[in-house]
């Protein structure tokens, strides 16, 4: 049994303009998968104990799409747990890139209260991060933890494009000019450099081809998080070392410039990148998001 339940769609919301013809489809056979990367989803040594288990809620970042989480979610699975990948307004199949933040955020409430999800672990991860930031502030109520993984933790009135050094906001703000659907895609060079510098060339390429132009709108709004600050939902964040999506520097960053914000929370460190060890070593990724939501 492969970890998405075949009645979940992408966009399980009625009222949203654009609905994919299919189910959501892995792209990969759950055997050659779990073979090729050690988890035995019917080797009963993996599952953990039943009253070990969580709900996880994974919400990727941009320049990604549901299937970001393919090989974290196959691993969270095979232990026992139980993992849902929402698709949001903009990415995955929806061919409209004129969304907002706002569009963002609905998609994800909708999938959860559509399938009266309760009791989750909530994981945002870059962009993600603010929009579970928002996504909590509409269900909080149905969370046990939110965990933070080198994602955005904006302040109140803040933008994504706020936290970027003045050189990187210039040329997010050069590629978007030069969009002709208010886009952003990533060159080569920069997807190298930033958000997969511990992977091999070959490793890189592949993970470029998959990604498309990332919705510009949402990253240059100001988002109101006076809710969210006010909100006692137990928090988590989890930060790798080598990940270089932000400069790293006084005023910048992820840790601790981000995950200071969150008050009182969780740290958990590991060595990877942004992007790479999703694809390239899911079980440790699966072990983080463990560790940063159970009790």
């Amino acid at each position: 049994m492969f970890p998405y339940l075949q009645e979940i769609y992408q966009f399980p919301y009625p009222d949203y303009r654009f609905m994919p013809g299919g189910n959501y489809s892995p792209p990969y056979s759950e055997g050659w998968w779990l073979r090729s990367n050690g988890a035995l989803e019917s080797d009963e040594r993996y599952r953990l104990p039943a009253q070990q288990r969580l709900t996880f809620v994974l919400v990727h970042g941009s320049w990604a799409d549901a299937h970001f989480w393919d090989g974290v979610a196959a691993v969270l699975h095979s232990q026992g747990h139980a993992v849902y990948t929402p698709e949001y307004a903009g990415h995955g199949k929806d061919p409209n890139k004129d969304v907002t933040h706002a569009m963002i955020t609905k998609s994800v409430v909708d999938f959860i209260t559509k399938l009266n999800l309760r009791n989750f672990v909530l994981v945002g991860h870059s962009f993600g991060g603010t929009v579970i930031q928002k996504v909590a502030e509409q269900v909080s109520d149905r969370i046990k933890r939110l965990v933070f993984w080198d994602a955005f933790v904006l302040k109140d009135g803040e933008s994504v494009a706020n936290e970027f050094s003045p050189q990187m906001r210039k040329g997010f703000e050069q590629l978007r000019a030069g969009s002709k659907d208010d886009t952003i895609m990533l060159p080569f060079p920069l997807f190298r450099d930033f958000f997969v510098n511990t992977a091999t060339l070959e490793e890189a390429k592949r993970m470029y081809a998959g990604i498309t132009p990332e919705p510009a709108k949402p990253l240059f709004e100001k988002l109101d998080l006076k809710a969210f600050y006010a909100l006692p939902t137990p928090k988590s964040y989890v930060y790798f070392y080598q990940d270089n999506a932000l400069p790293q520097g006084e005023g910048f960053g992820w840790h601790p410039h981000m995950s200071i914000r969150l008050g009182q929370s969780r740290l958990i460190v590991g060595d990877g990148d942004h992007f790479t060890d999703t694809r390239t070593r899911p079980a440790m990724m699966a072990q983080k998001f463990y560790e940063a939501g159970r009790d």
